[in-house]
């Protein structure tokens, strides 16, 4: 009789505890804030410094107008593997 009273009592004291926790965590949780609708206002200030910093030559969404424009994507290619094997040969020197 004593081990049923002893689980009884467990049981009921974690429930319990299950439930002041449960009641916490509610009543400390901050309520979630959306951002207001529209655009985010900082983006402006942002966009202004980044065209402070943007040299004038380069054109806004390229990055080097005169080497994209020398390059076909086959000279590119062949430049990348050529990097590629380069650093291969390096690593395999080194072992």
């Amino acid at each position: 009789m004593r081990r049923l009273h002893a689980w009884i009592t467990g049981a009921a004291g974690g429930v319990a505890a299950y439930r002041i926790f449960r009641r916490r965590r509610e009543v400390g949780a901050e309520p979630v804030v959306e951002p207001p609708p529209g655009p985010d206002p900082r983006a402006e200030e942002l966009r202004a410094k980044l065209a402070e910093t943007r040299p004038e030559d380069t054109a806004p969404g390229t990055a080097e107008p005169e080497a994209a424009a020398a390059e076909s994507p086959e000279e590119r290619r062949r430049q990348v593997h050529e990097q590629a094997r380069g650093a291969i040969d390096e690593m395999h020197r080194g072992e």
